[in-house]
Order: structure tokens, then C-alpha cells, then sequence
């Protein structure tokens, strides 16, 4: 078992939820620990009120209720009582850090000693020589998240040996200055065993046996069955963590809304046990008018809940989310300093212009708060919320902590800019036979990527959710260029749910109290500029026509999830992107080199490089 050390240095109240949340590995001045787990923090900072993400996270954990709290914060007063995050010492090897070469130059060689070994975190060898020493870089770990060192005996041996209780000396060597895994070995005192870490990188080798299921930042006794063969971890490495976020946009309350003007016609639509049965009522006069800018589907849903005694389905993240920015009239929201969302839809004589006319109507979000928590983590591969923003109750996702009563979170205040889209473009779009052909294509790419992933809950989305992810990835650099944000601090929410609209939103947010300073929204006064500047570069990438002739089935380059999409064009970072930057195309937006046809955008080109009308608003 690590032991629990007390760690300098400081880390950014939002890193502890994104980055360096419990189980993530973390190089400290004077450590290399292990984040532990909730039970081991100090009660959290500040409580986060945000009742639609806790029930929600709630049903993911299936727990009756979770509260959602800040990260404990630092506190320099000596005599306040102890606060902050536990952590624990790993790895528990080490390596030393003076070289000894042999054969001429040619390998480098340094010990490789347990933690145990150590007298005041220094290494006494043989010769009563003081030697610093570093962790080493190379842990042991499976998908599900447990974690822990290498048996580097048995790994050298390759099986079991007595040369662990003979207290023979382990050598990592280096045969080679590039540092690749071929030219690592560990080698052993016994002169008849060495081995190289390449060997434990393959991972059909099962060179580092079967997983334990330890979970060492949940403490001492926190092993789980496991049947995952231990693979080979780099510390550092970026896949060495993913946290598992959730996110919401906190919006007017809606359903208190639908239900007080339900109220005020509650006589007419007492009697409703069908929608058609509403249809006919909203024919009158006095309905009609108190139901305006409400939907079918809404009243009728809240007629429901109160024959059920008031019981009502919870929709998805991104159906609350859409229906408000939707639905609502022209101004939603209030316009004050202490509100949570503001937005005022901008007039289209403002942006209507040809190459505009796939899109409906844009919405300049004032004022937006998210409240981001964390429900969980994995490593190897990440597990992304769906497209409709939910989380998979079935992913297998390490523990926080061994009993969950509250998550870490924290919440980002700021602007954005809404844009949806015509249901009847898209729709009509979909149908062309072009468009089916790349969806053909592209859904090959897919199965290609799920046959080495036999354990993925991952699906394939919708033609229009990956036509506005890549016009999305397009519009967010055009943005970056002019707004004065820089592209990473820009983040989207695309919206495809048929039975309600489309849309996309871009935003951008602060943890600071003030928010943001309204770049985004006095950029999009001129929305139909940056559309134009941004369909303009998609239509041509730098590695074209590499780029655009991209086939999603191709083994050889092992870029399954992307059509015409490559650094160059649409990849954007990875803390931008809902999806981790897969399922990308910009054929699917404007036409490319390789003119497939089966762009939303089709009139694009006639307006490329031509000036756009200045407006203001």
C-alpha cells in the first residue's frame, strides 16, 4: 500500500474535476502521487445548486440523491483545521538518477529499487553511495480503471523467481538514445534474466498478467473482481486518465412556465386524454392565445404528469436545453446581473443572406451558466457523454470513492452564440442519394473502428448531427480569429434531435465571478461574415486533396471516425469538442476538391472570397 504523503503545491480548483481528479497521477515538486478518493478529502468547498444535473447523476450512480460541491480549496491559515486533497505516494519504484554506461557509451544503465529500499528518499547502494532517485515512468493498469506497480521480478523472469527474496539488484538499461520501448530493458543481478519493455507493450504477450483490481486511491482492502489483463502504462501519458464529465446549461425553468399557464386553462383541458383531443381545444380562442409559444407535445406531457399524480419522465440534457433556446420567444430569460441565462434572438434582416439559407435563426446567448461534475473515470479509452448529452448507465467507470454522497464540480459562467438551423434543409438534405452514399462510407468507418473495440457502447450518430459537428468545428475557428478568445477556451453543444430542431452552440465561459466580457456575442452581429469565412476555408484544406480523398474504411491510416478531416481543416482541441474530436467531415458542409456532392452548404462556392454586407445591430 502507498503511503499517504503531504504534497506542495497547488492545483486550480477546475483541474481537480477535469484532470487531476481521485485516481489521476500527478508529478508534484517533491512526489509523484496518486489523487485519492472523495472519502479521503476534506468536505467540499462551496455547495453547487443545479437539481437537473443531480438527479440525473443520481440515476447514473443509482443512489437516491447526490450533492454537487466545489473542490475543498487551499487555506494558507495555519490555524485553521487541516483541509485539502490526500494523496498517496506512487509509484512505489524507483529509478536512480546517475548513469553508469558500459560497453562504451553504448547503453546506459541506472538501479531500479522499491520504495522500501529508500532511507530519507535518497538510495545507499552497496558502497554506501547516496543516489537521488525519480519514480519510474512505467505502472501497470486495465480499462476499468485499477491501477498498480509492476511485478518487475516476474516481469524479468518472465514468471515467478526467488531472486526478489535473495535481494538481487534490478537495471533498467538504455541501448539507444531514442528512448523507444525497444531499447528499454530490465535486467536482473542474477545475470540470467532480461527483458524489454516492448514485450510489455504487446498486449497479447499477457507479459504483465491479469489485473488485481486494485484500486489503491480508495485505500488499503478496495480490491474488486477483475478479469482484464494488466496493460502497460506510462505516467504521463494522455491516456493514462479520462474523467467522466457531465455537463448542463442552466436554463429558466421551463416546466414552471407550462404549468402556469396550463393553470389559467386548466377547465378546457381537464377532460384531454389524447393530443388530438388538445389539438381541437387549442382551436379556441381563450386556449389558444394562453398556450402561444408552447408546443404540442409540452402541454400535452404536463396534462399527462397531473393524471399521474404529477409524475413526470425527466427529458435528456440536450431536449431541455434545445426546447428552451427553440421554442421560447424572441427574449428568454431576464437581464440581470445575478440571472443564470439571458438571450434576445437576433433579427434576421441583420444576417439573412444567400449563402445563410440553410439556417433559421440565431440567438445571441447574453448570459450562460454551466455546471460541469464529474461522475467517474477510465483509462486507455475515454467514455464521452452521447449526443444527446447522457452518460451510459452500462460504461464500466472507475470509483470516486467507495460511497458516493457527493461528486466535485464546478460551474463557468459566460456568453455564447446559438445557431439552428432549417428542419426542413436538413431533412431534404438527408434525402439526396449523394448524401446517403457518404453516409454509407462513413458508417463503414464506424464498424471498422467497433471491431477492435468488442467492448464499446459507442454508436454511430445521425448524417446531421456530423454535418453540424464539422460545421461547427469550422465556425469555432472562424470565431477564434476575430473574437478575441483563443479557440481552446471555446467550447459547442450540437443539438439533432428531429422530432424537435437543430442547432449548435458556441460558448465560452469563466469560472470567475464576473464571467466573460461579450466578445462572442458582439461577434455575432456579424454571424454572417464569420459563416461565410468559415465556409470559405473548409473548402479548401492545406492537405488536400490527401485530406478530402480520405476513405473512413482505410486500415492503413487508422482514422476511422473522420471523412475529409484532418489537422489541417477540422480538428480542433480536444477540450473544445464534445466528441473528442471523431465524427468529422467537412464534405458534409461545403464543397470539397473531391466534389462528392453531398454538401449541406451547396451555394457556398458561389460566394466565396466575395465581400460580405456590413451590418449592425
Amino acid at each position: 500500500m502507498s503511503q499517504r504523503v503531504k504534497p506542495s503545491g497547488e492545483i486550480r480548483q477546475s483541474q481537480l474535476v477535469t484532470t487531476f481528479g481521485p485516481g489521476s497521477m500527478v508529478d508534484l515538486p517533491n512526489y509523484s502521487v496518486l489523487v485519492a478518493g472523495l472519502d479521503a478529502w476534506t468536505a467540499g468547498g462551496e455547495p453547487i445548486s443545479e437539481p437537473r444535473l443531480s438527479r440525473k447523476l443520481a440515476n447514473v450512480l443509482g443512489v437516491p440523491s447526490v450533492d454537487l460541491r466545489t473542490p475543498p480549496p487551499a487555506d494558507d491559515d495555519p490555524t485553521a483545521p487541516p483541509r485539502g486533497i490526500t494523496a498517496f505516494q506512487f509509484p512505489e519504484w524507483f529509478i536512480t538518477q546517475d548513469l553508469e554506461e558500459q560497453d562504451g557509451a553504448r547503453s546506459r544503465t541506472r538501479l531500479l529499487v522499491h520504495r522500501k529500499s529508500l532511507t530519507r528518499g535518497k538510495f545507499i547502494d552497496r558502497d554506501k553511495k547516496k543516489r537521488s532517485v525519480v519514480p519510474v515512468r512505467f505502472v501497470r493498469a486495465c480499462r476499468a480503471g485499477h491501477i498498480g506497480d509492476i511485478d518487475w521480478y516476474a516481469f524479468t523472469h518472465n514468471g515467478p523467481s526467488d531472486c526478489a527474496k535473495q535481494g538481487r539488484q534490478l537495471f533498467i538499461d538504455e541501448r539507444g538514445t531514442s528512448g523507444d520501448l525497444t531499447e528499454v530493458w530490465v535486467r536482473c543481478e542474477c545475470g540470467k534474466a532480461e527483458r524489454s519493455m516492448a514485450q510489455a507493450a504487446i498486449l497479447a504477450n499477457r507479459a504483465l498478467g491479469s489485473c488485481d483490481g486494485a484500486r489503491p486511491w480508495l485505500g488499503a482492502f478496495t480490491k474488486e473482481t477483475c478479469g482484464e489483463p494488466s496493460r502497460l502504462l506510462i505516467r504521463s501519458a494522455s491516456n493514462a486518465y479520462f474523467p467522466q464529465l457531465m455537463s448542463v446549461i442552466s436554463l429558466p425553468d421551463r416546466d414552471q412556465t407550462i404549468k402556469q399557464t396550463v393553470d389559467r386553462v386548466w377547465n378546457y383541458l381537464e377532460a384531454v386524454e389524447e393530443i388530438e383531443q388538445l389539438r381541437y381545444e387549442r382551436r379556441k380562442a381563450v386556449v389558444k392565445e394562453a398556450l402561444d409559444g408552447l408546443s404540442d407535445d409540452e402541454v400535452f406531457a404536463e396534462i399527462q404528469s397531473r393524471a399521474l399524480g404529477g409524475v413526470k419522465s425527466e427529458k435528456s440534457v440536450k431536449v431541455a436545453e434545445l426546447e428552451t433556446l427553440i421554442v421560447a420567444k424572441d427574449e428568454i430569460g431576464e437581464d440581470r446581473p445575478d440571472g443564470v441565462f439571458y438571450a434576445r434572438s437576433l433579427p434576421r434582416k441583420v444576417w439573412d443572406q444567400p449563402w445563410m439559407a440553410p439556417i433559421e435563426r440565431v440567438v445571441l446567448v447574453h448570459r450562460l451558466r454551466e455546471v460541469v461534475a464529474q461522475v467517474g473515470f477510465t483509462r486507455f479509452e475515454s467514455a464521452a457523454p452521447d449526443t444527446e448529452g447522457e452518460l451510459d448507465i452500462g460504461v464500466k467507470r472507475a470509483a470516486l470513492a467507495r460511497e458516493i454522497t457527493w461528486l466535485p464540480g464546478f460551474e463557468n459562467k459566460g456568453e455564447g452564440i446559438f445557431i439552428q438551423f432549417k428542419k426542413a434543409s436538413i431533412q431534404n438534405w438527408m434525402k439526396s442519394a449523394s448524401v446517403q452514399q457518404r453516409a454509407l462510407e462513413l458508417a463503414g468507418g464506424f464498424e471498422a473502428w467497433r471491431k477492435e473495440r468488442s467492448g464499446t457502447n459507442r454508436g454511430f450518430p445521425s448524417l446531421a448531427y456530423l454535418m453540424m459537428h464539422s460545421f461547427s468545428h469550422l465556425l469555432l475557428t472562424a470565431m477564434a480569429l476575430r473574437c478575441g478568445y483563443p479557440a481552446s477556451s471555446i467550447r459547442e453543444r450540437i443539438y439533432a434531435i428531429p422530432e424537435i430542431g437543430y442547432g449548435v452552440l458556441l460558448y465560452t465561459g469563466s469560472s470567475d465571478a464576473e464571467g466573460t466580457l461579450g466578445g462572442l456575442v458582439q461577434l455575432g452581429r456579424q454571424i454572417h461574415e464569420v459563416v461565410q469565412s468559415a465556409l470559405e476555408a473548409g473548402m479548401l484544406c492545406s492537405n488536400d486533396p490527401v485530406c478530402a480523398q480520405h476513405d473512413p474504411s482505410n486500415a492503413h491510416e487508422r482514422r476511422f471516425l473522420h471523412g475529409a478531416a484532418c489537422h489541417g481543416c477540422l480538428l480542433i482541441s480536444e477540450t473544445s469538442c464534445e466528441q473528442q474530436n471523431d465524427f468529422l467531415d467537412r464534405s458534409l458542409v461545403v464543397p470539397t476538391v473531391e466534389s462528392i456532392g453531398a454538401e449541406l452548404f451547396s451555394e457556398a462556392v458561389k460566394y466565396a472570397g466575395s465581400p460580405a454586407v456590413a451590418a449592425t445591430f
